[in-house]
Parts: C-alpha cells; structure tokens; sequence
C-alpha cells in the first residue's frame, strides 16, 4: 500500500509554488519522496518557499520564472532540461484572477487570467513534452496536473468573467490533452479545489469560519486535503485516472441550494 502511493525517486514540477495550493502540493510531493522543483515570478519568494520546503528533510530547488508568456514557459522548459534528464510530474497550478462589474470588464483583465490560466498550462506542457515522454513507460506513466477550479464547474455570482472562462477552458483542456498524450504514456488530469486558504482565496484566508459555514462538510480545506489529491493522482495509484477532474471541495459544488452563491469560491 506504501508503494502505491509512493513519490519516492520521481522528479516534479509545481509552478506558482511558492504558496497557497501550488505550496501544499509540493510539500505532499516532498513528503512522499519526490524531488521538487517550484517555480513562481518573484524570485525572493520562490528562493524562500524551496528553502522551507527543503527544511523538512526534502529536495526542493527554486526555478523561478514568469510564464505568463509563451517564451517565459519555455524559459522554465529549458531550465528544468538542463537540469534533469527526465520528468515525471508537472503540476500546472500559477494562475491568476480578475474581479470587475460587467460593464466595466477589461482587456487587459481578460487577457491576463486567459494567457496565464489556459494558455501557459497549454504551452509549458508542450515545450516539456519530451522529458514527460522520456519518463513515461507502459506501467508507469508520467503525470500532468492541471489545477482548475470549482469555478470552472458550477456558477460563482462573483463577477469574474475571465477566471470562471479560463477554469472550465482548463477542465475540457485537460481532457483534450488526455486523449492526445495517453498514447505517449502521458497521464493528464486535472484537480477542481474549493475553499483553500490562500492569498487568491482573502476569503477562505481571513473568514476561514464564515466561510466553513457554507461548505457542507463544514470546514475549509486543509493543506493535507489538497495534498493527498495531488498525491494520489501523481502516483501509481492514479495511474487509471485519465483526463478526469477531481473536486476537493467539501462539498460545494454538488450541495442543495442555499450553499452557492457567495464569495468563499476559490480563486487561483
């Protein structure tokens, strides 16, 4: 059962992980044995997260990149290349988010969320395309990662017109990669959190209880809830798991009416 679950000599790739979900995810990956690589834009953090991280006993080395463009997700591509021969998992969690009334909605505020939520994940997959096929085999496939959102599956009243886009682009994404890169020994699959304290969720963060109110098991949740699904979808054990997404939301997104419909939905 131990084996199942094991990480143990994988190597992996988390952007936007210097913090929030892209951070409890690499912890869960260190813990179980990976050698983590996290990537984040601002360098101080991104250095400080790998030096916590590694603090634990682990292997945890700081990338730090903009991918927000097509050259800066080849930028961190080619860095991992040099680096490492092969690569097991790539978690596609850096995201972003932008809030504003309708008539009011920018460009620039669309472009952002779109480039960064569903045009990023797309390229920096292909650009490490070759070292995710080098690690695949018959057995025991590689692993992309892609982290969506509740969001993307159900009808938040905020008024994020990008986010919610980007998040359901992401979702049908994620099976359309599926189905391409499954033949490649590639796994692709996807992870829809709820309320997670973060600092793209000041809600779950700062009224973590107001918030526990509205989700029908009762509690935000914890960084071990986010950990043990990227786990499970990055080892052996999720190996079957082929252009699915997994909800970890307690709840939320399937509750009766009167749960939906406030601002504890996550955002990034």
């Amino acid at each position: 059962m131990n084996s199942l679950f094991s990480l143990e000599g994988r190597v992996a790739l988390v952007t936007g992980g210097s913090r929030g979900i892209g951070k409890m995810i690499a912890r869960g990956f260190i813990a179980g044995g990976a050698k983590v690589y996290i990537s984040a834009r601002k360098a101080a953090a991104c250095e400080a997260a790998a030096a916590e991280l590694s603090a634990s006993g682990g292997e945890c080395i700081a990338l730090p990149a903009d991918i927000s463009t097509v050259d800066g997700a080849k930028a961190l591509a080619a860095g991992i290349m040099r680096r490492e021969e092969r690569l097991d998992i790539l978690v596609n969690n850096a995201g972003a988010a932008w809030a504003a009334e309708f008539d009011a909605f920018p460009e620039n505020g669309w472009d952002k969320v779109m480039n960064l939520n569903v045009k990023s994940p797309f390229f920096l997959t292909q650009a490490l395309a070759g070292h995710l096929r080098r690690s695949g085999a018959s057995g025991r496939p590689a692993k992309v990662i892609n982290i969506a959102s509740i969001d993307g599956i159900f009808l938040n009243p905020l008024e994020t017109y990008s986010y919610a886009a980007s998040k359901a682009a992401l979702i049908h994404l994620t099976r359309r990669l599926a189905a391409r890169l499954i033949a490649d020994n590639i796994v692709v699959s996807a992870i829809a959190p709820g309320p997670f304290s973060s600092d793209m969720n000041i809600a779950a963060r700062d009224e973590a209880e107001a918030v526990a109110r509205r989700v029908p098991a009762g509690r935000i949740g914890h960084d071990d809830d986010m950990a043990g699904a990227a786990i499970y979808l990055a080892s052996r054990a999720g190996d079957y798991v082929v252009g699915a997404t997994l909800t970890v939301d307690g709840g939320v997104a399937f509750a009766k009416p009167g749960f939906e419909g406030d601002s504890w939905a996550e955002r990034g």
